[in-house]
Protein backbone atom coordinates (compact mmCIF):
# COMPACT_ATOMS: atom_id res chain seq x y z
CA UNK A 1 0.00 0.00 0.00
CA UNK A 2 1.25 3.81 -1.02
CA UNK A 3 2.37 5.70 1.89
CA UNK A 4 0.11 8.85 2.54
CA UNK A 5 1.26 12.02 0.99
CA UNK A 6 2.20 14.59 3.61
CA UNK A 7 1.03 18.02 2.72
CA UNK A 8 -1.70 16.74 1.00
CA UNK A 9 -4.00 18.70 -1.43
CA UNK A 10 -8.17 18.45 -1.69
CA UNK A 11 -7.86 15.34 -4.05
CA UNK A 12 -5.22 13.25 -1.46
CA UNK A 13 -7.24 14.34 1.80
CA UNK A 14 -10.56 12.58 0.08
CA UNK A 15 -8.44 9.54 -0.65
CA UNK A 16 -6.64 9.37 2.70
CA UNK A 17 -10.03 10.07 4.66
CA UNK A 18 -11.24 7.10 2.46
CA UNK A 19 -8.93 4.99 4.20
CA UNK A 20 -8.80 6.58 7.78
CA UNK A 21 -11.98 7.94 8.45
CA UNK A 22 -14.75 7.00 5.71
CA UNK A 23 -17.00 8.63 8.01
CA UNK A 24 -16.03 11.89 7.33
CA UNK A 25 -15.80 11.97 3.53
CA UNK A 26 -19.36 13.10 2.90
CA UNK A 27 -19.22 15.74 5.06
CA UNK A 28 -15.55 16.76 3.69
CA UNK A 29 -17.06 16.83 0.18
CA UNK A 30 -19.71 18.98 1.61
CA UNK A 31 -17.66 21.77 3.62
CA UNK A 32 -15.10 22.22 0.39
CA UNK A 33 -16.55 25.04 -1.73
CA UNK A 34 -16.96 27.17 1.46
CA UNK A 35 -13.15 26.31 2.37
CA UNK A 36 -12.52 27.23 -0.92
CA UNK A 37 -14.01 30.45 -0.82
CA UNK A 38 -12.81 31.13 2.95
CA UNK A 39 -9.30 30.92 1.62
CA UNK A 40 -10.07 33.02 -2.06
CA UNK A 41 -11.47 35.68 -0.02
CA UNK A 42 -7.99 35.74 2.50
CA UNK A 43 -6.15 35.33 -0.93
CA UNK A 44 -7.99 38.15 -2.64
CA UNK A 45 -7.98 40.61 0.58
CA UNK A 46 -4.14 40.13 0.13
CA UNK A 47 -3.43 40.81 -3.33
CA UNK A 48 -5.85 43.90 -2.84
CA UNK A 49 -3.55 45.78 0.06
CA UNK A 50 -0.16 43.63 0.10
CA UNK A 51 2.89 44.51 -1.88
CA UNK A 52 1.49 41.78 -4.04
CA UNK A 53 0.77 41.54 -8.23
CA UNK A 54 -3.01 41.89 -9.11
CA UNK A 55 -4.68 39.78 -10.70
CA UNK A 56 -8.25 39.98 -12.57
CA UNK A 57 -10.24 37.07 -11.94
CA UNK A 58 -13.15 35.42 -11.05
CA UNK A 59 -14.72 33.25 -8.70
CA UNK A 60 -11.88 30.94 -9.62
CA UNK A 61 -10.12 28.36 -7.30
CA UNK A 62 -7.85 29.84 -4.98
CA UNK A 63 -5.42 27.29 -5.56
CA UNK A 64 -5.55 27.97 -9.35
CA UNK A 65 -5.35 31.51 -8.92
CA UNK A 66 -2.22 31.25 -6.96
CA UNK A 67 -0.54 28.70 -10.03
CA UNK A 68 -1.41 31.51 -12.21
CA UNK A 69 0.09 34.26 -9.72
CA UNK A 70 3.20 32.70 -8.66
CA UNK A 71 3.84 29.07 -10.63
CA UNK A 72 6.03 26.91 -9.35
CA UNK A 73 6.53 28.35 -5.98
CA UNK A 74 5.58 26.29 -2.85
CA UNK A 75 3.11 28.91 -1.81
CA UNK A 76 0.94 26.83 -4.33
CA UNK A 77 1.30 23.80 -2.40
CA UNK A 78 0.56 25.45 0.96
CA UNK A 79 -2.65 27.06 -0.69
CA UNK A 80 -3.49 23.32 -1.14
CA UNK A 81 -3.11 22.04 1.79
CA UNK A 82 -5.07 25.01 3.46
CA UNK A 83 -8.34 24.42 1.90
CA UNK A 84 -7.96 21.34 2.26
CA UNK A 85 -7.81 21.06 5.85
CA UNK A 86 -9.75 24.03 6.37
CA UNK A 87 -12.98 21.71 4.94
CA UNK A 88 -11.42 18.68 7.30
CA UNK A 89 -11.55 21.01 10.32
CA UNK A 90 -15.40 22.04 9.48
CA UNK A 91 -16.23 18.52 8.42
CA UNK A 92 -15.05 17.16 12.18
CA UNK A 93 -17.18 19.69 13.94
CA UNK A 94 -19.80 18.66 16.98
CA UNK A 95 -22.87 20.73 16.45
CA UNK A 96 -23.38 23.47 18.92
CA UNK A 97 -20.35 25.18 21.16
CA UNK A 98 -20.22 22.56 24.13
CA UNK A 99 -20.43 24.29 27.46
CA UNK A 100 -17.06 24.67 29.56
CA UNK A 101 -17.45 25.61 32.98
CA UNK A 102 -15.40 28.23 35.07
CA UNK A 103 -12.76 26.64 37.12
CA UNK A 104 -12.40 23.49 34.83
CA UNK A 105 -8.13 22.84 34.87
CA UNK A 106 -8.64 21.75 31.24
CA UNK A 107 -10.89 24.64 29.80
CA UNK A 108 -8.68 26.92 28.68
CA UNK A 109 -7.19 24.04 26.31
CA UNK A 110 -11.01 23.05 25.48
CA UNK A 111 -11.43 27.02 24.40
CA UNK A 112 -8.67 27.46 22.54
CA UNK A 113 -9.71 23.45 20.66
CA UNK A 114 -13.02 25.52 19.44
CA UNK A 115 -10.91 27.63 16.90
CA UNK A 116 -11.93 26.39 13.63
CA UNK A 117 -10.66 28.37 10.77
CA UNK A 118 -7.42 29.19 11.70
CA UNK A 119 -5.51 32.85 11.03
CA UNK A 120 -8.14 35.39 10.53
CA UNK A 121 -6.00 36.91 7.53
CA UNK A 122 -3.41 34.55 6.21
CA UNK A 123 -4.49 32.26 2.77
CA UNK A 124 -3.08 29.61 4.63
CA UNK A 125 -4.75 29.71 7.73
CA UNK A 126 -4.69 25.90 7.86
CA UNK A 127 -1.46 24.79 6.35
CA UNK A 128 0.17 21.64 7.97
CA UNK A 129 3.18 20.88 5.61
CA UNK A 130 4.91 17.82 6.09
CA UNK A 131 1.87 16.11 8.22
CA UNK A 132 -0.04 13.44 6.35
CA UNK A 133 -4.14 13.86 7.06
CA UNK A 134 -3.88 11.00 10.14
CA UNK A 135 -1.07 13.56 11.44
CA UNK A 136 -3.84 16.36 11.12
CA UNK A 137 -6.23 14.53 12.93
CA UNK A 138 -3.79 13.44 15.64
CA UNK A 139 -2.47 16.32 16.65
CA UNK A 140 -4.23 19.68 15.29
CA UNK A 141 -6.19 21.69 17.73
CA UNK A 142 -9.33 21.93 15.47
CA UNK A 143 -9.70 18.52 16.27
CA UNK A 144 -9.84 18.27 19.72
CA UNK A 145 -7.19 15.73 20.11
CA UNK A 146 -5.27 14.75 23.70
CA UNK A 147 -1.67 13.79 23.63
CA UNK A 148 1.15 13.28 25.54
CA UNK A 149 4.39 14.70 24.25
CA UNK A 150 7.84 12.42 24.92
CA UNK A 151 10.76 13.18 27.48
CA UNK A 152 13.78 12.76 26.08
CA UNK A 153 16.74 12.29 28.33
CA UNK A 154 20.20 14.31 26.91
CA UNK A 155 23.30 13.83 27.51
CA UNK A 156 24.20 16.75 29.82
CA UNK A 157 27.26 18.08 27.67
CA UNK A 158 24.54 18.72 25.29
CA UNK A 159 22.02 20.39 27.27
CA UNK A 160 21.40 24.25 26.95
CA UNK A 161 19.34 26.44 29.28
CA UNK A 162 17.90 25.61 32.46
CA UNK A 163 16.17 22.94 34.36
CA UNK A 164 17.37 19.17 34.04
CA UNK A 165 18.86 17.90 30.77
CA UNK A 166 15.41 16.34 29.32
CA UNK A 167 13.66 17.48 26.56
CA UNK A 168 10.01 17.53 26.00
CA UNK A 169 9.16 17.02 22.13
CA UNK A 170 5.83 16.64 20.68
CA UNK A 171 5.23 13.18 19.25
CA UNK A 172 5.69 14.20 15.37
CA UNK A 173 9.21 15.44 16.24
CA UNK A 174 10.23 12.91 18.53
CA UNK A 175 10.23 10.26 16.40
CA UNK A 176 12.16 11.59 13.77
CA UNK A 177 14.52 13.11 16.71
CA UNK A 178 15.40 9.65 17.36
CA UNK A 179 16.29 8.80 14.47
CA UNK A 180 18.71 11.05 13.61
CA UNK A 181 20.06 11.58 17.36
CA UNK A 182 20.93 7.81 18.78
CA UNK A 183 22.55 9.70 21.72
CA UNK A 184 19.02 10.75 22.72
CA UNK A 185 17.11 8.32 25.21
CA UNK A 186 13.11 7.89 25.16
CA UNK A 187 12.54 8.46 29.46
CA UNK A 188 8.34 7.86 28.69
CA UNK A 189 5.52 10.22 27.94
CA UNK A 190 3.93 13.34 29.74
CA UNK A 191 0.84 13.28 31.64
CA UNK A 192 -2.13 13.64 29.18
CA UNK A 193 -1.92 17.16 27.44
CA UNK A 194 -4.23 19.10 25.05
CA UNK A 195 -2.54 21.55 21.58
CA UNK A 196 -3.48 25.08 22.33
CA UNK A 197 -4.38 27.32 19.16
CA UNK A 198 -0.42 26.81 17.93
CA UNK A 199 -0.35 23.54 17.45
CA UNK A 200 3.23 22.88 19.19
CA UNK A 201 2.34 24.72 22.48
CA UNK A 202 0.60 21.91 25.33
CA UNK A 203 -1.52 22.72 28.70
CA UNK A 204 -1.83 19.73 30.61
CA UNK A 205 -5.83 18.24 30.68
CA UNK A 206 -5.08 18.80 34.90
CA UNK A 207 -3.75 22.14 35.16
CA UNK A 208 -0.18 23.04 35.29
CA UNK A 209 2.37 25.03 33.37
CA UNK A 210 2.45 25.07 29.44
CA UNK A 211 4.91 23.90 27.47
CA UNK A 212 6.24 24.51 23.92
CA UNK A 213 7.80 22.86 21.54
CA UNK A 214 9.60 22.58 18.31
CA UNK A 215 7.56 21.02 15.57
CA UNK A 216 9.31 20.82 11.85
CA UNK A 217 5.95 21.64 10.49
CA UNK A 218 5.00 24.71 8.18
CA UNK A 219 2.01 26.26 9.34
CA UNK A 220 0.79 29.94 8.13
CA UNK A 221 4.27 32.06 7.58
CA UNK A 222 6.86 30.27 9.37
CA UNK A 223 8.19 26.21 10.39
CA UNK A 224 7.11 26.20 14.24
CA UNK A 225 10.71 25.61 15.97
CA UNK A 226 12.27 27.54 19.55
CA UNK A 227 15.04 29.35 18.26
CA UNK A 228 18.34 29.54 20.97
CA UNK A 229 17.56 33.34 21.00
CA UNK A 230 14.10 32.81 22.61
CA UNK A 231 15.76 30.04 25.04
CA UNK A 232 18.14 32.73 26.32
CA UNK A 233 15.46 35.44 26.55
CA UNK A 234 12.15 34.18 27.53
CA UNK A 235 13.14 34.16 31.05
CA UNK A 236 15.06 37.44 31.11
CA UNK A 237 11.96 39.62 29.57
CA UNK A 238 9.40 37.97 31.58
CA UNK A 239 11.19 39.25 34.76
CA UNK A 240 11.61 42.24 33.19
CA UNK A 241 7.80 42.46 31.86
CA UNK A 242 6.48 41.10 35.57
CA UNK A 243 7.85 44.40 37.05
CA UNK A 244 6.40 47.17 34.38
CA UNK A 245 3.29 45.73 34.25
CA UNK A 246 2.61 45.07 38.15
CA UNK A 247 0.21 48.19 38.26
CA UNK A 248 -1.52 47.05 34.68
CA UNK A 249 -4.49 45.00 34.59
CA UNK A 250 -1.89 43.08 32.04
CA UNK A 251 -0.70 39.41 33.31
CA UNK A 252 2.25 38.61 31.41
CA UNK A 253 2.38 34.88 31.29
CA UNK A 254 6.08 34.07 32.35
CA UNK A 255 8.57 31.84 30.46
CA UNK A 256 10.30 29.90 33.74
CA UNK A 257 12.22 27.49 32.10
CA UNK A 258 13.73 26.72 28.71
CA UNK A 259 16.20 23.94 26.73
CA UNK A 260 17.66 23.60 23.66
CA UNK A 261 20.19 20.06 22.36
CA UNK A 262 23.55 21.52 21.88
CA UNK A 263 24.11 19.51 17.82
CA UNK A 264 26.74 19.93 15.42
CA UNK A 265 24.76 23.57 14.88
CA UNK A 266 25.02 24.79 18.36
CA UNK A 267 21.74 25.10 20.72
CA UNK A 268 19.31 23.69 18.06
CA UNK A 269 15.64 25.07 17.04
CA UNK A 270 14.82 22.09 16.36
CA UNK A 271 15.45 20.73 19.64
CA UNK A 272 14.41 22.89 21.83
CA UNK A 273 10.96 23.46 24.60
CA UNK A 274 9.84 26.82 26.82
CA UNK A 275 8.00 26.39 29.64
CA UNK A 276 5.35 29.00 30.78
CA UNK A 277 3.48 29.60 33.67
CA UNK A 278 -0.49 28.65 33.30
CA UNK A 279 -3.19 31.34 33.79
CA UNK A 280 -3.85 32.00 37.30
CA UNK A 281 -7.53 32.41 37.52
CA UNK A 282 -9.58 33.64 40.43
CA UNK A 283 -13.08 32.14 41.27
CA UNK A 284 -15.86 32.00 38.51
CA UNK A 285 -13.04 33.60 35.82
CA UNK A 286 -12.45 32.33 32.65
CA UNK A 287 -9.87 33.11 30.03
CA UNK A 288 -10.52 33.43 26.00
CA UNK A 289 -8.23 33.91 23.67
CA UNK A 290 -9.50 37.35 21.66
CA UNK A 291 -9.15 35.14 18.71
CA UNK A 292 -11.50 32.38 19.49
CA UNK A 293 -13.74 35.26 21.71
CA UNK A 294 -14.40 36.88 18.31
CA UNK A 295 -15.48 33.68 16.20
CA UNK A 296 -17.37 31.85 19.24
CA UNK A 297 -18.17 33.90 22.07
CA UNK A 298 -19.83 36.42 20.84
CA UNK A 299 -23.71 35.57 21.50
CA UNK A 300 -22.33 36.00 25.19
CA UNK A 301 -22.19 39.86 25.17
CA UNK A 302 -25.51 41.76 25.72
CA UNK A 303 -23.97 44.95 24.52
CA UNK A 304 -20.72 45.42 22.41
CA UNK A 305 -20.33 49.24 22.92
CA UNK A 306 -20.03 48.65 26.84
CA UNK A 307 -17.93 45.21 26.13
CA UNK A 308 -15.42 47.02 24.01
CA UNK A 309 -15.25 50.14 26.58
CA UNK A 310 -14.61 47.58 28.99
CA UNK A 311 -11.77 45.85 27.44
CA UNK A 312 -10.25 49.32 25.97
CA UNK A 313 -9.79 50.33 29.89
CA UNK A 314 -7.71 46.65 30.65
CA UNK A 315 -6.33 46.08 26.99
CA UNK A 316 -5.43 48.85 24.40
CA UNK A 317 -4.88 51.78 27.12
CA UNK A 318 -2.74 49.59 29.17
CA UNK A 319 -0.63 48.90 25.70
CA UNK A 320 0.20 51.94 25.26
CA UNK A 321 1.66 52.67 28.84
CA UNK A 322 3.43 49.82 28.57
CA UNK A 323 4.83 51.13 25.27
CA UNK A 324 5.69 54.33 27.02
CA UNK A 325 7.87 52.37 29.27
CA UNK A 326 9.50 51.40 26.57
CA UNK A 327 8.69 47.91 25.44
CA UNK A 328 5.30 46.84 22.36
CA UNK A 329 3.88 44.01 23.19
CA UNK A 330 2.56 41.62 19.77
CA UNK A 331 -0.73 42.07 21.31
CA UNK A 332 -2.66 39.54 18.14
CA UNK A 333 -5.65 37.48 18.92
CA UNK A 334 -3.51 34.13 19.68
CA UNK A 335 -1.28 35.85 22.20
CA UNK A 336 -4.07 37.78 23.76
CA UNK A 337 -6.59 36.36 26.40
CA UNK A 338 -9.51 37.93 27.67
CA UNK A 339 -10.33 36.96 31.43
CA UNK A 340 -14.12 36.84 32.07
CA UNK A 341 -16.08 36.87 35.22
CA UNK A 342 -20.12 36.83 34.38
CA UNK A 343 -18.95 37.48 30.54
CA UNK A 344 -17.60 40.59 31.46
CA UNK A 345 -13.73 41.65 30.48
CA UNK A 346 -11.76 42.15 34.37
CA UNK A 347 -8.11 42.25 33.48
CA UNK A 348 -5.39 40.33 30.33
CA UNK A 349 -2.97 37.28 30.21
CA UNK A 350 -0.32 38.09 27.24
CA UNK A 351 1.91 35.11 26.63
CA UNK A 352 5.03 34.15 23.80
CA UNK A 353 7.14 37.21 24.02
CA UNK A 354 9.48 35.85 20.98
CA UNK A 355 7.45 39.32 19.06
CA UNK A 356 7.56 41.71 21.39
CA UNK A 357 10.35 44.89 20.53
CA UNK A 358 12.33 46.44 23.33
CA UNK A 359 13.96 50.04 23.55
CA UNK A 360 17.57 49.64 24.05
CA UNK A 361 18.00 52.56 26.49
CA UNK A 362 16.12 49.69 28.88
CA UNK A 363 19.52 48.05 28.86
CA UNK A 364 18.00 44.23 28.43
CA UNK A 365 20.53 41.14 27.29
CA UNK A 366 18.38 39.96 24.31
CA UNK A 367 19.69 38.59 21.54
CA UNK A 368 17.82 38.40 18.10
CA UNK A 369 15.93 41.46 16.41
CA UNK A 370 14.11 42.15 20.27
CA UNK A 371 15.63 45.44 20.56
CA UNK A 372 15.47 48.62 18.58
CA UNK A 373 15.89 52.43 19.06
CA UNK A 374 13.20 53.69 16.76
CA UNK A 375 10.36 54.38 17.88
CA UNK A 376 7.92 53.96 15.33
CA UNK A 377 9.16 50.08 14.77
CA UNK A 378 7.94 50.12 18.91
CA UNK A 379 4.63 51.82 17.64
CA UNK A 380 4.37 49.74 14.15
CA UNK A 381 4.41 46.33 16.22
CA UNK A 382 1.85 46.90 18.62
CA UNK A 383 -0.42 49.26 16.28
CA UNK A 384 -0.79 46.10 13.30
CA UNK A 385 -0.95 43.43 15.97
CA UNK A 386 -3.69 45.05 18.89
CA UNK A 387 -5.29 47.41 16.10
CA UNK A 388 -4.82 46.10 12.69
CA UNK A 389 -5.94 42.25 13.67
CA UNK A 390 -7.47 42.67 17.52
CA UNK A 391 -9.79 45.67 17.32
CA UNK A 392 -10.21 45.24 13.32
CA UNK A 393 -11.62 41.51 14.24
CA UNK A 394 -13.60 42.76 16.76
CA UNK A 395 -15.01 45.65 15.13
CA UNK A 396 -15.68 43.89 12.04
CA UNK A 397 -17.78 40.83 14.38
CA UNK A 398 -19.70 42.89 16.66
CA UNK A 399 -21.29 44.64 13.34
CA UNK A 400 -21.67 41.60 12.06
CA UNK A 401 -23.19 39.80 14.86
CA UNK A 402 -24.81 42.77 16.61
CA UNK A 403 -25.34 45.09 14.47
CA UNK A 404 -23.15 47.81 15.95
CA UNK A 405 -22.03 50.74 14.50
CA UNK A 406 -18.17 50.49 13.13
CA UNK A 407 -17.54 54.14 13.25
CA UNK A 408 -19.05 54.21 16.80
CA UNK A 409 -16.70 51.45 18.11
CA UNK A 410 -13.35 52.99 16.73
CA UNK A 411 -14.25 56.00 18.83
CA UNK A 412 -14.30 53.52 21.84
CA UNK A 413 -11.26 52.27 21.33
CA UNK A 414 -9.85 55.74 19.88
CA UNK A 415 -10.62 57.67 23.10
CA UNK A 416 -8.77 54.64 25.13
CA UNK A 417 -5.45 56.26 22.74
CA UNK A 418 -5.93 59.60 23.38
CA UNK A 419 -2.18 59.21 25.26
CA UNK A 420 -0.59 58.34 22.08
CA UNK A 421 -1.79 60.58 19.55
CA UNK A 422 0.28 58.76 16.70
CA UNK A 423 -1.89 55.58 17.31
CA UNK A 424 -4.35 57.80 16.05
CA UNK A 425 -3.43 59.64 13.18
CA UNK A 426 -0.80 57.25 11.33
CA UNK A 427 -2.21 55.03 8.84
CA UNK A 428 -2.90 51.20 10.46
CA UNK A 429 0.10 48.82 9.75
CA UNK A 430 -0.72 45.52 8.97
CA UNK A 431 1.41 42.44 8.17
CA UNK A 432 1.97 41.55 5.03
CA UNK A 433 1.41 37.94 6.05
CA UNK A 434 1.26 36.71 1.87
CA UNK A 435 4.06 38.89 0.51
CA UNK A 436 6.67 37.88 3.78
CA UNK A 437 5.68 33.93 2.64
CA UNK A 438 6.78 34.74 -0.52
CA UNK A 439 9.53 36.62 0.36
CA UNK A 440 13.51 35.45 0.63
CA UNK A 441 13.46 35.52 4.49
CA UNK A 442 9.67 34.84 5.54
CA UNK A 443 10.58 35.69 9.11
CA UNK A 444 11.30 39.43 8.29
CA UNK A 445 8.58 41.72 8.68
CA UNK A 446 6.78 43.15 6.09
CA UNK A 447 4.64 46.21 6.52
CA UNK A 448 1.01 47.29 4.24
CA UNK A 449 -1.28 50.12 5.53
CA UNK A 450 -4.62 51.02 5.29
CA UNK A 451 -6.46 54.43 6.45
CA UNK A 452 -6.40 54.93 10.12
CA UNK A 453 -10.51 54.37 11.30
CA UNK A 454 -10.00 56.48 14.45
CA UNK A 455 -8.10 59.55 12.30
CA UNK A 456 -11.33 61.03 12.65
CA UNK A 457 -11.59 60.45 16.45
CA UNK A 458 -8.36 62.44 16.72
Amino acid sequence: MPQPTPTADPAQTRVQLQEIRPDLVERFDAALPGARAAVLDRLRLAIGREPLPGAAFTDMDPVELAAKLWPGTAFVGEIANSVANLALARADQPAGRPHIAPGDPDGLGKIEQLLVDGHPLHPCCRTRAGMTVADVLAYAPEHRPVIRLRRLRVPAERWHGTGQPVLYAHPWQAARLLRRYPWLTDVGPTRPVRPLMSLRTVAPVNGGPHIKTAVDVQMTSAVRTVSPAAVHNGPILSEFLAGITADLPIDVLAETEAGAVITEDGPDRHLAHLIRRAPRLGAGEQAVPLGVFATRFLDTVDDPYRWLRELTEILFTPLTTVLERGVALEAHGQNTLVVLRDRRPVRILYRDLGGVRVHRRLGLDLHGDLLTDDPAVLRTKLAAAALGTVATQLVDAFAGHHGAEPDRLWAIVAAGLRDTPELLTEPLPIKATTAMRLAADPLEDIWTHQPNPMAVHA
